[in-house]
């Protein structure tokens, strides 16, 4: 089997050159100069060598080195113009090479010297045909030299990775008797394409070594005794830094390309690279592998050393990833969800909006902390208390907060209540979803939505990851205005929460911002992100000083109490929901608050109430001077 590729067929010298029958009388150069270019182009060296002054055999087989050494895509020609001086001339042409891999095509002009002979034109054969600064004794090379794949950096510019271990099959050209050989067992064990992996060898310089394939310890134990049975092949054990560090669902893993992910990248990546399976390494794929130096050069074929470099390209550079995770707020983080029930919590610095943590037990850190859809409970009272004090509310009005209660016929029900009626403030405290609903008559729908569109419920984010800022639906009567209220119909992300809360302690809602350099991806197909961000929204200043009273008194003397740290203020409010999801019941309990400059929302999946406040409690605590 020939390893070459196929080359397009482009023959358009006829076109390029009109008239060119009759630039001379009879005979003339011209069909031997259109039959040696076409048959070239074309992959027909039989056609090119039948005109030329030597062993046909000879110009067949360095016609087909061309393609090979180059590792050509495709090879194009461009006549130009031609000159006669008596029994000899010269046809000026320039060559367009398409190097492949998304590599540029390599453009350069040369001549075809030719010469009359018994009544018909040759091409007067030389290494200098192919190229004017190629000779006997040499030939072409290409030299790919990528750049390791960038790291993913937290704020600091420190590494979200650690080393991983990997195994990368290779070979040195110049020690192999037999490359195709290799590149046959080679592909019936990995499923890389056998002229792919052939190209690869007979294109680099033959004493350099040529990374193959690179498994990760799973598969290479699977395949180690197999791959050790083919002669000429060496495994190099390596331990690139690609293994995610917390929070790793966020980071993402990265995988050696497969056969099935060369040809969907289709980018610079070969078999033998890495690309990124999910989370940042994934959405800033092209980002962290985008370098890969590409040299046409000319080796001595004796001593293989490099006698000149015809073409380089510097690649795409790749860079780091900065993201806006502080590597001790996440293990803070970390340590805070470690218990034995589902939880998730993430952190925010309340006056960037920059995400600072995201961790998560028992609950996926992309799917469920930044693109969930949760029921807050009476946690979103954050929110619609500021519908209801621009309403007229006055915090310290007796609501009774009663066991059970009916709003326009959708019943609502608290545990653990006194016949007491207390004032709002002690309402909010708790979270009594009964004396919350029993409110909706008194706000507008209107009101509820601009609220809820103020706190950023519904803003589209600009985050390189898939992520929700939740949803609210449109009340039209008392029943669903209390549902709203009571956050049961009300459907948000831990993200959401935290950004709301950052909200009330900052006065102003700012969009979420997870990396900063660079902002977004070059190219992501799985999401689709505004060209610019939301702009962020003061506060009515008012209504938010009540609000920063209503979330201390929730600490203080309310349902959030276990999120209290000696010596710190922390301001919160929490609540506990039930909902059912796929004929499963679920109960969350929510904490959303802040401490200093850093705002979080914690949920956890529990029929203990007091749960998610604990939690908050143990992360400010770490934080605590």
């Amino acid at each position: 089997m020939s390893p070459r590729r196929p080359l397009r067929l482009a023959l358009a010298l006829a076109l390029v050159a009109p008239g060119l029958t009759a630039c001379f009388e009879e005979p003339s150069p011209h069909e031997a100069i259109r039959d040696f270019l076409v048959g070239w182009q074309s992959g027909d060296f039989e056609m090119a060598a039948r005109r030329a002054d030597t062993d046909p055999a000879g110009v067949v087989k360095a016609l087909g080195d061309v393609g090979l050494h180059l590792d050509a895509a495709s090879i194009r020609f461009a006549l130009g113009t031609i000159s006669r001086d008596g029994d000899t001339a010269a046809a000026n042409f320039s060559a367009e090479v398409n190097l492949g891999e998304n590599n540029p095509l390599w453009t350069y002009n040369s001549v075809l010297p030719l010469r009359l002979i018994d009544g018909q034109w040759k091409v007067h054969w030389s290494p200098e045909v192919v190229h004017p600064d190629l000779h006997e004794g040499q030939r072409l090379a290409v030299k790919i030299d990528p750049e390791g794949r960038q790291p993913i950096i937290d704020r600091n510019g420190d590494t979200l990775q650690e080393d991983d271990t990997q195994f990368v099959a290779q070979v040195v050209p110049a020690n192999l008797t037999d490359p195709a050989k290799i590149c046959e067992e080679l592909s019936k064990i990995t499923g890389f394409a056998q002229d792919r992996l052939l190209s690869r060898i007979l294109s680099a310089p033959p004493t350099d070594a040529v990374q193959l394939a690179t498994f990760g310890p799973n598969k290479y134990r699977e395949l180690a005794a197999k791959l050790k049975a083919i002669p000429g092949l060496t495994i190099a054990e390596v331990h690139p830094p690609v293994a995610p560090k917390s929070p790793a669902q966020i980071v993402g893993r990265v995988n050696a390309v497969t056969p099935e992910s060369e040809q969907q990248l289709g980018g610079p990546q070969r078999a033998g690279d890495t690309v990124g399976r999910d989370g940042l390494q994934k959405a800033y794929q092209d980002q962290l592998t985008g370098s890969t130096e590409t040299r046409v050069v000319i080796l001595d074929t004796k001593t293989w050393e490099q006698v000149k470099e015809l073409k380089s390209w510097p690649g795409r550079k790749n860079t780091p990833v900065r993201t806006t995770l502080d590597t001790a707020l996440q293990h803070a983080a970390d340590l805070a969800v470690a218990g034995t029930q589902p939880a998730a919590l993430v952190a925010v610095q309340a006056s960037t909006g920059e995400i600072r943590a995201i961790s998560t037990k028992g609950f996926h850190q992309q799917e469920d902390a930044l693109e969930g859809k949760f029921p807050p409970g009476t946690a979103f009272s954050v929110v619609t208390t500021d519908a209801l004090l621009k309403a007229g509310l006055d915090t310290q009005e007796k609501v009774p907060c009663t066991a059970d209660r009916t709003v326009g016929g959708a019943r609502f029900q608290q545990v653990g209540v006194t016949a007491a009626a207390p004032t709002f403030e002690a309402d909010f405290a708790h979270g009594c979803v009964t004396a919350l609903a029993s409110l909706a008559r008194m706000v507008k729908s209107d009101d509820l939505l601009l609220s809820a569109k103020q706190f950023g419920i519904g803003a589209s984010w600009t985050l390189p990851l898939p992520g929700r800022s939740g949803h609210v639906p449109a009340p039209a009567t008392d029943a669903t205005r209390a549902k709203v209220i009571a956050g049961t119909t009300v459907q948000v992300s831990p993200l959401a929460m935290a950004l709301v809360a950052a909200a009330v302690q900052s006065g102003t809602w700012r969009p979420p911002v997870l990396v900063t350099s660079p902002a977004l991806p070059d190219s992501n197909t799985e999401i689709v992100t505004p060209a610019t961000a939301p702009e962020p929204i003061n506060l009515d200043p008012g209504r938010v000083a009540t609000l920063r009273t209503l979330m201390r008194a929730g600490v203080t003397s309310g349902s959030a109490k276990a999120a209290s740290v000696a010596g710190s203020e922390v301001y919160g409010v929490a609540s506990h929901v039930g909902f059912v999801e796929k004929k499963q019941r679920r109960q969350l309990s929510w904490f959303v608050g802040w401490q200093g400059d850093i705002a979080i929302a914690v949920m956890v999946e529990t029929p203990v109430p007091g749960a998610a406040p604990a939690v908050a409690g143990s992360f400010f605590s770490a934080l605590a001077p």
